[in-house]
């Protein structure tokens, strides 16, 4: 007998329908699993067949067959458990309801209770495109699709309480459409702890309105990392489109907290330095998330920044430009989003010192080229921020004045943005930082004295054609702070400031 049952898989951070089909014939006892099943699929058939007889059903004898259509693609994990269990009590007659709105998901264990599995959100999202109605899910899951509208998951705990459902039509109830977006995570520390470093707090405040990326340059305990970790503290709220998007990458790379729906913090990741490219960009035997995915919408914070590797640093540079990033493997090509602002943070050589007021550096000439070179050029120039951080003196140390909170910062922050979201609308655009080379004559005007400093500013400091766009993308953000639509003079002359940096330690 034939039956054909609804699943999914994942391709990058999205969902495709996979049809699983059965087929029981008379024949030689067998079971094979067809459709290009990896190593996790193929085992399917130890885990049903345990599970089918523990749960007191009966194993159909015969030849049977399992395809997973579109056989293509190759389908990996042990989330098609459910489906070929559920595949083959309806093929040998033990379950008659009507399943052609159904779809299932989820991994069993050897007694019949099921499993989480990663990428339930994209999944429940392709199924309310693809028409389907009912969703069954690992009862651990059924949280995380909770945001989808017009779908009914049901949390299944065991396959004996699915069954019965089947027959009975009771035991199951349709999750409630309860958003959770409870993560019990710390709040992101406050500004208003970081004495003195007026320029650097300025820098960030930028980036955060505009979603520039940031370099910060100091010596050992100026406060680089202090700054970095803060900035999450003034970044304006996510969208409900960047939140799903957020939880759909956190969801298929498997750390979304369990009990979440929704993710509504933007994201700050932190790797070593140790971190390999391909865990930084994505991919591997299993393609899976990097942690320039993982911060998407979000910070990804790069401490010591000449430490990472040649290979990890560069990278970075299409993603940077693009806004997404795309891996190509034998077995196919993968496309993460990756919109996100970078701060880097580094010492200017390798003892930290060099161009300390008081400390002597110990480092050669040699020594601190050599441990600049680390950062390439190309890279270089897609940072549209470089901010040298200052060692804090004892006076600024031991003041008694109220430094600015976080909250008066991510005031000024939004109502950057809520101009930058009504001057966009309707292109795609979300801040000043991902404008394309066409729309900066119509969005970045100047007044002729702004022109003028930057031709002059250009000539002098041998700027690049990218970091032109990219002083007019932060000039246009500062012009935003402070509520103007035609950038000034005074606008340009902030952006060069944050902008030669370079020429002090990289010597033009």
């Amino acid at each position: 007998m034939f039956t054909r049952q609804h699943s999914f898989g994942i391709i990058g951070v999205d969902a495709y329908i996979v049809e699983v089909e059965a087929d029981i014939s008379q024949g030689m006892p067998s079971f094979d699993i067809v459709g290009l099943p990896d190593n996790a699929v193929k085992e399917s058939r130890d885990r049903t067949r345990a599970a089918i007889k523990n749960c007191g059903f009966e194993f159909p004898v015969g030849k049977i067959t399992i395809n997973l259509a579109p056989a293509d693609i190759r389908k990996e994990g042990s989330l098609y458990d459910l489906p070929i269990f559920i595949a083959l009590l309806a093929a040998s007659g033990q379950i008659r309801a009507d399943l052609s709105d159904s779809a299932f998901i989820g991994e069993l264990s050897l007694d019949g209770g099921l499993r989480p599995v990663n990428g339930l959100l994209a999944m429940a999202i392709a199924a309310k495109e693809k028409g389907i109605s009912r969703f069954f899910v690992p009862a651990p899951n059924a949280c995380e699709c909770a945001v989808v509208k017009g779908l009914d998951i049901y949390p299944v705990k065991d396959v004996v309480q699915l069954v019965d459902f089947f027959k009975t039509g009771t035991g199951i109830k349709p999750a409630p459409k309860t958003i959770n977006t409870n993560h019990n995570f710390p709040p992101a520390p406050d500004f208003s702890e970081v004495r003195g470093q007026i320029m650097a707090k300025r820098a960030l405040e930028v980036a955060a309105a505009g979603g520039h990326n940031v370099l910060l340059i100091g010596p050992p305990g100026s406060g680089k990392s202090m700054l970095a970790k803060r900035l999450p503290s003034i970044l304006p709220e996510m969208t409900f489109e960047e939140s799903i998007e957020t939880t759909k990458i956190h969801s298929v790379a498997g750390i979304l907290p369990e009990g979440v729906s929704l993710i509504t913090q933007r994201p700050f990741r932190a790797p070593h330095h140790t971190v390999s490219a391909a865990g930084l960009s994505g991919g591997g035997t299993v393609p899976r998330p990097g942690e320039i995915s993982l911060a998407h919408n979000g910070v990804l914070f790069l401490d010591e920044l000449p430490e990472f590797s040649r290979s990890a640093m560069e990278a970075l540079r299409q993603p940077l430009e693009d806004g997404v990033i795309t891996i190509s493997r034998v077995a196919g090509t993968l496309t993460y989003p990756c919109q996100i602002t970078l701060v880097a943070a580094m010492n200017p050589c390798p003892c930290g010192f060099y161009g300390h007021p008081t400390k002597p550096c110990s480092c050669s000439q040699t020594a601190v080229n050599k441990y600049l070179s680390r950062i390439s050029g190309p890279l270089l120039d897609r940072i549209d921020l470089h901010i040298e951080v200052p060692p804090v003196d004892f006076g600024a140390l031991h003041s008694k004045s109220k430094e600015e909170t976080s909250d008066v910062i991510r005031r000024r922050v939004n109502r950057a943005r809520e101009i930058q979201t009504k001057r966009y609308d309707g292109t795609g655009i979300t801040c000043n930082a991902s404008l394309t080379p066409a729309m900066l004559k119509e969005y970045c005007i100047m007044t002729e004295q702004a022109s003028n400093m930057l031709k002059s500013a250009f000539d002098h400091l041998g700027l690049s054609a990218r970091a032109y766009d990219r002083i007019l993308k932060v000039a246009r953000t500062i012009a935003d702070l402070d509520n103007c639509d035609i950038i000034d003079s005074s606008h340009i002359s902030q952006c060069i400031q944050f902008r030669s940096l370079d020429r002090k330690y990289w010597k033009g």
